[in-house]
């Protein structure tokens, strides 16, 4: 039988372990009681006390007042919130409140949109009875900050924005200093938001019920005549935003709370960086080269030029000269189109997408070992988890919401192993760092397997029920040449030992990975022993387990879910297989090519050749992403036809025949699926600026002039074709989608799945697969006349090529790329912090400003690829993934020397040094 407790002498239902508050506000609504204190997504604290209602417990009828935030319900509670007593304990609490606190409500920044100002009128203050009391915080405000502003003398002293940084973010930045009357809100050492270690992600802005603490657009969104909710463009987690907008303007940007990805909280990407959306440099037009210079034309004179060029080139060449790279960047809805024109319209499986430089690896090899390349959990799972390892990944940068939840969870006390070369910012509060040298994870990986095996450490009922080639494995894996490995990765092998017991002895232990693990020449062999490490411990199939990579833009799941790859169609089909040839043949009613595809380096390289003549490239600055640029560039300038589909004159825009001005994110809808499988819709918060289109309309416009007749862009539409080809979307509709998506596989009556393989793989049972470790060839090659390995990583406040954030108050943060290397190699060399220093590879050479820190062992450097004035990818090389043609950005022999200072600049000041 349910319990039950009172409400104003009504009965209710209470749930185990609820506070009053809210008990009261599930059954009576969310603003019943007035709070001041309380955020959903914060822990309760009462310091306020104006959620203060009177209880009397069973078996004593006398009333007694208390704090609903972190009082318990119980069962037959009589809880009383409006009584006499009750309303002139909340007024009195807010007089008081008010006598210290600047009553400048029409000029407040916060005006309208105050939480202080709302619980007033709500209980009733018309005139304070209390005489005006001294301003003791009359302190001017902080403006140092790019976003970031501070007026402490509207503090209440209510704790929420140190609770945000501490409970939310884990970045323990604010904190309160003095005691009584003279405790005051500080950052870091009583220093300005700017000089302090503040990551920007603005929680303490949007919990603070007053203007102490705001950004810079949160005063104008009490303007806002509509508030639309989306998901962010930025990264894999897929948060959802809250768009405050005017007419066609975004004003400002928050996390709603009830976000199941999210939480109510989101990264300085996601809340801050919006600005480049109507940026002056934003394409508006079309444009054609023409005498060698783009010059501005109509929609229709641009897709006449292309269809016209086109078809010349498949009536000369055939449809195999042709292909297309779609973007990550852009909807499942129009992935699916992309990969849809190139197979049906233009009749060629050439069609890849940026996965290919990313998690290729990823999907080959845990489709190799679970028969789905895809995160078996979700990031919820972390508060079921046991052991959290991390290979490969630097998510508190990257992945920052799911790095924010995972120190949380670590802070907690749950062991955390890292296998990464940089001393990244969870590796600093790792149990166990394993700081390998770059391009070593399988040496690592088989020794972890190893002392697992040795150990006795295995789970041996789930390895007999649910894995197949376990005796060969075991052979293979305890024969392994402990001593050669150790020598090669650099980790004492007694390390790695200590981090291996750990996660084989957890009851539950979940494992991370990201483009540390993918974009080596051993990437997909990497990604299979992780899925070994998973299987032969039994952590598969339940919660708090699982082998989850982290993905690094926020739709690559979706783009490869939607057939974005030569050798397979939607829903991961195999294209060489007659009868999914044939099935596609009866979905469509028409033939899918038979020849195998190319991928995105064979493109390149058959360019060059002189044997692929057009390529179609959707949201892809390939020119500074794609590794060995110089041989991007001598790809792309050997074409006969170069269509480009971007927001800005990108570097590869230098290149194109026909640009396309594109929509953001901002400006269409459609659906994201995030690193967890969950689709999620995209909702269009304004209208596409004037003379650009969505990226899925301008498809649909030259199919419809290439013969091949498709209604408007329509992501409600397409879903319900996507769903009709592509199992695991069954039962995904726009409608069924509600707020928070649903995660992959749904079924027809719309039950999605949190979980993968509980019961067993896609595959049957898993499979174990063994790989020997292998020097890369850059090193191989390259290793005596280039000592040092330069590894490639992104940084916090920039996304890949920076050309969104670049073009916001983030380049204020962090305006350029710089080289971290090691002390030690810094004074052998005579460079010092803020000197110019030039890097060579094989392959070119770059000049770059020196950032000497312990973040990387001797004979390591590290850096980004924000910046195209720096240009680190002349310096990458034409390695890949031995399978899945991932590029090797992770291990480039270099050379480094000394430039010059900086003359008349002071040395670089990094204070938060975030980085994958």
């Amino acid at each position: 039988m349910n319990q039950i407790a009172y409400i104003n002498d009504k009965a209710f239902e209470i749930k185990s372990g609820e506070t009053i508050l809210a008990f009261v506000r599930r059954h009576l609504g969310q603003d019943y009681v007035p709070t001041l204190c309380d955020a959903p997504n914060l822990e309760p604290f009462g310091a306020c006390r104006v959620c203060s209602v009177e209880v009397a417990r069973p078996g004593n009828g006398a009333l007694k007042t208390v704090a609903s935030c972190h009082t318990p319900v119980e069962e037959n509670l009589q809880v009383y919130t409006d009584t006499e007593a009750i309303q002139r304990l909340r007024k009195n609490i807010i007089e008081l409140v008010l006598t210290d606190h600047p009553l400048d409500c029409l000029t407040c920044a916060a005006n309208g949109d105050c939480e202080l100002q709302e619980v007033a009128a709500k209980v009733g203050i018309r005139k304070v009875r209390y005489p005006e009391g001294k301003n003791h915080l009359a302190v001017l405000p902080d403006e140092s900050h790019a976003y970031m502003r501070t007026d402490l003398s509207k503090c209440i002293n209510c704790s929420k924005c140190v609770r945000a940084c501490d409970e939310i973010q884990g970045e323990f930045v604010l904190s309160m200093a003095g005691r009584g009357f003279e405790s005051h809100i500080i950052k870091g050492f009583d220093t300005t938001f700017s000089d302090s270690y503040c990551v920007s992600c603005g929680a303490c802005a949007q919990v603070c019920p007053t203007a102490a603490i705001t950004d810079i657009y949160q005063a104008s969104a009490k303007n806002a005549t509509e508030k639309v909710r989306t998901v962010c463009t930025y990264c894999g987690v897929g948060c959802n935003l809250e768009v405050s907008k005017h007419g066609n303007s975004i004003l400002s940007i928050s996390a709603p709370y009830d976000a199941e990805v999210n939480k109510g909280h989101t990264c300085l990407k996601g809340r801050y960086a919006f600005r480049f959306y109507n940026h002056p440099d934003r394409l508006r037009s079309p444009m054609i080269r023409k005498n060698g210079k783009l010059e501005e034309v109509s929609w229709d004179e641009a897709y006449d030029y292309i269809v016209t060029k086109l078809n010349k080139i498949k009536a000369e060449y055939g449809p195999d000269a042709i292909g297309g790279i779609s973007s990550s960047r852009c909807t499942n809805e129009e992935n699916y189109l992309m990969q849809k024109f190139i197979r049906l319209v233009v009749g060629t499986n050439n069609i890849d997408g940026c996965a290919r430089v990313c998690h290729s690896p990823t999907a080959l090899g845990m489709q190799r070992t679970f028969g789905t390349g895809a995160a078996t959990n979700s990031v919820e799972d972390l508060k079921y988890t046991d052991c959290i390892m991390i290979i490969g990944a630097n998510p508190t940068a990257a992945h920052p919401v799911t790095g924010a939840k995972m120190k949380q969870q670590i802070m907690k006390g749950k062991t955390l192993i890292v296998l990464d070369p940089r001393r990244t910012d969870l590796a600093k509060m790792a149990h166990h760092h394993i700081q390998l040298r770059p391009g070593t994870n399988v040496a690592v990986l088989n020794m972890m397997l190893h002392y697992i095996l040795k150990e006795g450490l295995e789970d041996k009922a789930f390895i007999d029920a649910r894995v197949d080639g376990y005796e060969e494995f075991r052979e293979q894996i305890l024969n392994i040449d402990i001593a050669h490995l150790e020598r090669e990765s650099g980790v004492d092998r007694n390390q790695v030992r200590a981090a291996a017991i750990a996660y084989a002895s957890a009851p539950n232990a979940m494992s991370f990975h990201g483009l540390g693990v993918t974009e080596h020449y051993q990437g997909t062999y990497a990604v299979m022993l992780i899925a070994d490490l998973a299987m032969i411990t039994g952590n598969i199939g339940r919660r708090g387990v699982g082998v989850n990579p982290l993905r690094g833009q926020n739709n690559v799941q979706g783009m490869a879910d939607m057939g974005v790859q030569p050798h397979q169609g939607p829903g991961y089909f195999d294209m060489h297989n007659e009868e999914y040839r044939n099935m596609y043949h009866d979905f469509y009613g028409m033939s899918m090519p038979e020849r195998p595809g190319m991928k995105v380096p064979d493109m390149f390289q058959a360019a060059r050749d002189g044997k692929f003549k057009a390529l179609w490239i959707m949201g892809e600055d390939v020119v500074q992403t794609e590794p060995n640029t110089h041989n991007v560039r001598k790809a792309l300038g050997a074409l006969d036809l170069f269509i480009l589909q971007e927001l800005f004159l990108s570097e590869t825009a230098n290149f194109a025949d026909v640009v396309l001005p594109a929509a953001s994110f901002f400006e269409k809808s459609g659906t994201f699926t995030n690193g967890e499988r969950r689709v999620q819709r995209v909702n269009r918060v304004i209208e596409p600026l004037p003379g650009t289109k969505p990226d899925g309309q301008i498809i649909i416009d030259v199919m419809n002039r290439m013969g091949f007749p498709q209604p408007d862009y329509n992501p409600v539409t397409l879903l319900e074709e996507i769903a009709g080809i592509v199992p695991f979307f069954k039962g995904i509709r726009w409608d069924r989608l509600g707020e928070n998506g649903l995660q992959w596989p749904v079924a027809e009556d719309g039950t999605d799945t949190e979980i993968l393989h509980t019961e067993s793989f896609k595959i049957g049972k898993g499979r174990l697969y063994f790989a020997d470790y292998e020097e890369s060839i850059e090193i191989q090659a390259n290793g005596d006349a280039f000592p040092f390995i330069l590894t490639t990583n992104r940084e916090l406040e920039h996304y890949n090529c920076g050309s969104m954030t670049r073009r916001t108050n983030n380049d204020l943060i962090r305006n350029e790329d710089f080289l971290y290397m090691h002390p030690e190699d810094a004074a052998e060399k005579g460079i010092r912090d803020g000197d110019k220093v030039k890097v060579t590879s094989p392959r070119g050479n770059i000049t770059i400003r020196a950032k000497v820190s312990d973040l990387v062992k001797p004979g390591i450097l590290s850096s980004t690829f924000h910046y195209p004035e720096i240009s680190m990818n002349d310096l990458t090389s034409a390695v890949y993934d031995s399978q899945a043609k991932c590029p090797e950005y992770k291990v480039v022999a270099v050379d480094v020397v000394k430039v010059s200072a900086m003359a008349g600049e002071p040395a670089y000041h990094d204070p938060n040094q975030h980085g994958v």
